[in-house]
């Protein structure tokens, strides 16, 4: 089986990442995912799309992840993954479709606003 590539973003967080036949081994730029995501939420977010889809142990990952905070990436990581399994195999596609899996989450930080603290606070204001 050849090597699959594909991309996931999140926020500002970007994957690649490459997916190959193998024993379940998912490497983070460089390291094992468990030491670059340390907590048990976000490693659960990281194999949460080869858990729907039942493909856990058949794939190593190869993940280039860059931008954004820990969770964004983690996000990016797992969508990065939905897409390259469907890519593999198209009837796992409506599993994880129906845990919301296949979905790019679009929602960006709102940008800062001229005369505002913020993007919508103001300033504090005082009548003297």
């Amino acid at each position: 089986m050849p090597t699959t590539n594909t991309s996931g973003r999140r926020k500002t967080a970007v994957a690649r990442i490459y997916l190959s036949e193998g024993n379940g081994a998912i490497t983070v730029n460089g390291k094992d995912y468990k030491e670059y995501f340390p907590t048990l939420p976000l490693q659960y977010i990281v194999t949460q799309s080869t858990e729907v889809s039942g493909s856990t142990g058949k794939y190593d990952v190869l993940v280039n992840v860059a931008g954004g905070g820990v969770k964004g990436q983690a996000e990016a990581v797992r969508l990065a993954i939905a897409k390259a399994i469907v890519e593999l195999d198209a009837e796992k596609k409506p599993a994880l479709r129906a845990k919301g899996l296949m979905t790019r989450d679009d929602r960006m930080v709102e940008r800062k606003k001229p005369g505002r603290r913020k993007a919508r606070r103001r300033f504090q204001f005082s009548k003297r």
